[in-house]
């Protein structure tokens, strides 16, 4: 044997393990990106096709929702615990079987509990995505790199959902979730070539299953709650008791993690810098460029007048625009860093954002719609790639599951309340002038992600 030829060889599958960890993250969050936006412009069809209220066709989103931020805390830990390869494959295999169910689903009764399943699916999913890449790559350059492109692909995703959505509703809505069935098999399939993963941390101590309930049962009754508040009006006893409800939840999960010897969220994260100031950062995206696809979406379809398939084609643009600040992003990141970059990103929405608010009363697309997609696109592809960048940096590999999921549960939570708020603000029949309250709302959120990233970054980013 020649020397070294066995480390050279060693060598040569760790790098190919990696890649394919990389290619299958990367197809799973491509995926999961798309489901969250495809379905945005199929919602008309899908209520007239099943005779549903818009009342019961708002929880098609809100089912999907609600299940994804309850359980990914507890996906995180369970994720930490199992091993990220055998959770993926799993989590996968059930969101393709839930979109199956989803796209053959015969009256919406069956659509919302397939979408429900799809939410949990990918509360089990996510931590496990994250957790592939932060044991597949070292702490440091290797791994700011694997996680651009990751994100760099999701806002891709989340981009592409937006155009595909009308297009495929313009055939038949059953292919926005029937065409993740294969995309789901290749993922896993992809999944299962990955070799030399840690099988997941011994059970040293019990599993914290009452700070898990807690955790859980706390943030799906605030999630309800939100729901609620924006379907039904905050006064509602529903939403109120909701809301209350998840708020002593939380006080509880609170005081138990403080004190319990047995947590679910340990102490090396909490003590995190970079994964507090990255929870903040997911959650001001989601609430500032993360609710433009609905506002867009309402604006033109409700206010314009554009069929399914003008609304997918007109989302066109900010899907190219978020790609070049996906492209743009990478090397941001590994030259300036992630926190300058998000708060580059986040600098770059703001005023796209607000131009869409002081344009939004005219009629012309190219005049007063397209100037402020391309701004506010191209900080979105610039803070979704460097946001989880920056949110995970300081994270032990082996804890990166349920890191994750923290950062992801930021970031749902801060969509569902974005959501309910500017259902209020919109109303039951927006006008113009609620449009442009809508989006001056949204820039506001961005200006504010921009100032807590500066203000709270490490000295010098």
């Amino acid at each position: 044997m020649v020397p070294g030829s066995g480390g050279s060889a060693g060598s040569r599958r760790s790098r190919r393990s990696s890649a394919i960890a990389l290619a299958v993250a990367s197809a799973a969050q491509f995926t999961t990106a798309l489901e969250f936006s495809v379905v945005y412009l199929a919602l008309p069809s899908i209520g007239a096709d099943l005779a549903a209220s818009p009342a019961l066709v708002a929880w098609v989103v809100n089912a999907y929702a609600v299940l994804f931020a309850g359980f990914l805390v507890l996906g995180g830990r369970l994720a930490d615990r199992v091993g990220y390869r055998r959770q993926f494959v799993c989590a996968m295999v059930a969101f393709g079987a839930a979109s199956a169910l989803a796209g053959l689903a015969g009256d919406a009764g069956v659509l919302i509990v397939a979408r429900a399943a799809q939410g949990l699916s990918i509360a089990l999913l996510q931590p496990a995505v994250l957790g592939l890449l932060g044991t597949s790559f070292p702490a440091g350059a290797a791994r700011d790199r694997a996680l651009t492109v990751w994100s760099s692909v999701g806002a891709v995703g989340l981009a592409a959902g937006a155009v595909l959505g009308g297009m495929l509703a313009a055939t038949s809505w059953r292919l926005v979730f029937l065409l993740n069935v294969p995309l789901t098999l290749a993922c896993a399939l992809g999944a299962l070539a990955l070799t030399g993963l840690p099988r997941g941390r011994p059970a040293r101590r019990p599993f914290p299953v009452f700070a898990s309930l807690l955790a859980t049962a706390g943030v799906l009754v605030l999630a309800l709650g939100l729901t609620f508040g924006g379907e039904w009006g905050w006064g509602s006893a529903p939403a109120v008791g909701c809301v209350l409800a998840g708020g002593v939840l939380m006080v509880a999960f609170a005081a138990h993690e403080r004190r319990g010897t047995t947590v679910l969220i340990e102490s090396v994260l909490r003590q995190s810098a970079s994964l507090r100031l990255g929870a903040a950062a997911t959650a001001f995206f989601m609430a500032s460029v993360g609710a433009e696809y609905y506002l867009v979406t309402l604006l033109m379809q409700n206010a314009w007048g554009y069929t399914a398939v003008q609304a997918g084609v007109a989302f066109l643009p900010l899907a190219l625009l978020v790609t070049a600040g996906s492209a743009a992003g990478g090397p941001a990141v590994r030259r300036w860093g992630a926190a300058a970059t998000l708060a580059t990103g986040f600098g770059i929405s703001a005023p796209g954002l607000a131009l869409l608010a002081f344009t939004v009363a005219g009629d012309s697309y190219l005049l007063h719609l397209l100037p402020g997609l391309v701004l506010s696109g191209f900080g979105n592809g610039l803070v979704f790639t460097s946001m989880f960048a920056l949110g995970t940096r300081a994270v032990p590999a082996v804890r990166h599951g349920t890191a994750g999921a923290l950062l992801t549960t930021s970031q749902y939570l801060a969509g569902a309340l974005a959501l309910a708020v500017l259902t209020v603000v919109l109303g039951r029949a927006p006008e113009r002038a609620d449009f442009q309250s809508a989006f001056l709302l949204t820039a506001a959120v961005a200006v504010a992600g921009m100032l807590t990233v500066l203000a709270r970054s490490p000295r010098g980013a």
